[in-house]
């Protein structure tokens, strides 16, 4: 998907790729906002105390645990991807924020790290609205800068340059995201001193 959404791509279908970008991030992080209240309105139902605190503790530590190790490749996840016919059929706004919408939700496309899990539930042990709204907000806003390293494909030889980088970074980045997970957990810890 993402090498689809390129200013090469969104010229060839007639759109604007700064248009179907922005539309994307709205998409984005609405709906992790969205689902984010959503989870801590439902989170505020329990009790309050630091046994959310410790909670959260666990899940990170889980959560790192299996992305450092095979377990992140059995993962439970649905194969279902974002559906690129729609590009076809629809302007690229439309398909923009469907899209952002998808990735933003979290776990309705295929899970690839048990982040986003862990993000799904922290908002419910964030325990209000509030606070589940911005913890969804900044993880749809994390899933909607997945576009940017498309913003300089406008030739074919661009996005060949595209697809090479997304195949080197796979290690970088899974390496950021475990020290991500690892500054979280720290953060917790701190709170709980």
């Amino acid at each position: 998907m993402l090498a689809s959404i390129t200013p090469l791509g969104e010229r060839s279908r007639g759109f604007s790729w700064g248009v179907t970008a922005s539309a994307f991030a709205v998409g984005a992080v609405a709906t992790g906002a969205l689902g984010g209240a959503a989870g801590g309105a439902l989170g505020s139902l329990a009790p309050a105390g630091r046994w959310r605190d410790v909670a959260a503790l666990v899940l990170l530590v889980a959560a790192l645990a299996v992305d450092a190790s095979a377990l992140r490749r059995r993962l439970p996840t649905t194969r279902r991807q974002v559906n690129e016919d729609w590009m076809g059929r629809y302007r690229g706004w439309v398909y923009g924020i469907a899209f952002g919408a998808q990735l933003g939700a979290g776990v309705v496309t295929i899970v690839t790290s048990a982040a986003v899990y862990a993000a799904v539930l922290g908002t419910l042990l964030a325990g209000s609205v509030g606070a589940g709204a911005a913890i969804g907000a900044v993880f749809g806003a994390t899933r909607a800068l997945s576009l940017l390293p498309a913003r300089r494909v406008t030739d074919p030889a661009a996005l060949g340059r595209l697809h090479r980088r997304l195949a080197g970074a796979e290690a970088p980045v899974g390496r950021a995201a475990l020290a991500a997970e690892a500054a979280a957990i720290a953060l917790v810890i701190v709170g709980l001193v």
